[in-house]
């Protein structure tokens, strides 16, 4: 970090932090595309201190948004919350624009776990794990008691109805000019099933394992509020029981850490308001439909050359976990796979390419990770998953294709190469295909299902 940026902070932390007498340190903990993270450690008349900053550089328009807000709106969303009993850190100051900072804010340093995986398994939070659903439920009906209407949130955030949210997700997944007919299909289905009566309330719009920061004692701060919206709340509790945020722990569908049974009570305590699990799975479904269309869009971008990363095409291969989760909740049933243990081998030939690259990825993860720390190490992992994805791919995909090929020749009764069958019924699903036509579930159950099968195997959907 520049000496100029430091020498420019510590000037607005001695002016505004009674606290501060002199900045210690400036750590950069995250640099997105449009949004950075530091610990500020900061002495004074008490001692030293700790503080975070969020801020987006003053290169960038200062009006941006990380997700569709600004960080001053996200500013005043965390002193909402937080005087309204929502656990999380005290604002004390947000960047103005004589500071020549960028956009951004000050606020406490909290301690705790945020990271979903050890959520769901550190020992530490072995005890307060099963009382997280109920507490969760009881937040959330607090934030969606928050008294944003008579605040400048309301001309801030953006309202959108559960239909309007559902359209404006299936065409930005249609701006991707990408054949995909599991997405047209819950597409469909949530159009279908759109509620026809809703509250309007402030809602969070990430409240998930992940975007919680938890302790022994239970949720220590409720974080990430860019994507907050003004619309339905249930949206909310379906999205903490979304299948991706459950960490492999898909036997307790909140979370990963407790039960729709708690939440729900939960929630009933704070609101006095019964949610039934037909709202809750109507947001769920929504909430995997959204992020099947997120990933897509995620590879996309890294795609076009918008955001060179090693991460992200392999979240583009997460969208099959998404819809398989989609599969599950809207046409379960039974499916065939391929036995993805074993590469292709051949005792009279040299090494077959999928041994080849088989052999890779374990050296990239076993040998090259373990030896490297932090993103280093974790992109050393992610290497090592592109290449497994490689040789499944290689070893199974074009048997899985033939076999989709055919499947898509008989439930459209028609002969053409692959893509062109998959656009074929992507037309007829946007033209109001019935979704009980014979054939159709079992053929999009099946397609999916092997899809995920080379992307993630062991992703718990698979069952």
């Amino acid at each position: 970090m520049c000496d100029s940026f430091e020498s420019a902070l510590e000037i607005v932390l001695k002016r505004e932090l009674p606290e501060c007498e002199r900045l210690i340190s400036c750590d950069q903990l995250t640099a997105g595309a449009s949004q950075e993270t530091y610990r500020l450690t900061v002495d004074g008349a008490s001692g030293e201190r700790r503080f975070a900053l969020r801020r987006s550089p003053p290169a960038l328009d200062t009006e941006s948004a990380v997700g569709s807000i600004s960080l001053d709106t996200e500013a005043r969303l965390f002193q909402l919350a937080t005087a309204g009993g929502i656990p999380g850190p005290k604002v004390h100051y947000v960047l103005q624009l004589e500071d020549e900072l960028g956009s951004g804010f000050v606020m406490d340093w909290l301690s705790g776990e945020t990271l979903g995986q050890r959520i769901v398994r550190s020992k530490d939070l072995e005890a307060v794990r099963p009382r997280l659903a109920r507490e969760c439920g009881q937040i959330l009906g607090r934030i969606h008691a928050l008294d944003w209407e008579s605040t400048t949130l309301a001309k801030e955030l953006p309202r959108v109805s559960p239909t309007d949210l559902v359209k404006e997700t299936w065409q930005i997944y249609r701006d991707l000019q990408v054949p995909v007919p599991m997405i047209d299909y819950c597409y469909r289905w949530l159009l279908d099933h759109a509620p026809q009566e809703w509250r309007t309330t402030l809602v969070h719009g990430d409240f998930r394992n992940g975007n919680l920061m938890v302790n022994p004692e239970g949720v220590n701060a409720v974080l990430d509020w860019e994507l907050a919206q003004i619309g339905d709340p249930v949206r909310d509790m379906g999205w903490l029981c979304v299948n991706s945020w459950r960490f492999g722990n898909d036997a307790l569908p909140v979370g990963g850490f407790g039960t729709l049974e708690d939440l729900r009570e939960g929630y009933r305590e704070t609101s006095g308001l019964d949610v039934s699990l037909d709202e809750i799975k109507y947001w769920q479904v929504f909430g995997s439909f959204w992020w099947a269309m997120a990933t897509l869009q995620m590879a996309n971008a890294w795609r076009t050359g918008e955001t060179p990363s090693l991460e992200r095409p392999v979240i583009g291969r997460r969208s099959s976990e998404a819809q398989m989760d989609c599969v599950n909740l809207l046409i379960p049933g039974d499916f065939d796979l391929p036995d993805m243990s074993t590469a292709d081998t051949d005792g009279t030939q040299l090494p077959m390419p999928a041994e080849l690259l088989t052999g890779v990825a374990a050296f990239l993860k076993d040998d090259v990770a373990a030896q490297l720390e932090g993103r280093s190490a974790f992109l050393a992992k992610v290497a090592a998953n592109s290449l497994g994805i490689a040789q499944r791919e290689f070893q199974h995909g074009s048997a899985l294709a033939q076999r989709e090929q055919q499947r898509l020749q008989t439930l459209l009764g028609q002969e053409d190469e692959l893509d062109k069958l998959r656009w074929e019924l992507v037309s007829r699903l946007r033209e109001g295909l019935p979704l009980d036509s014979p054939g159709l579930a079992t053929h999009l159950r099946q397609t999916v299902a092997g899809q995920l099968a080379i992307d993630q195997p062991h992703y718990p959907a698979l069952g």
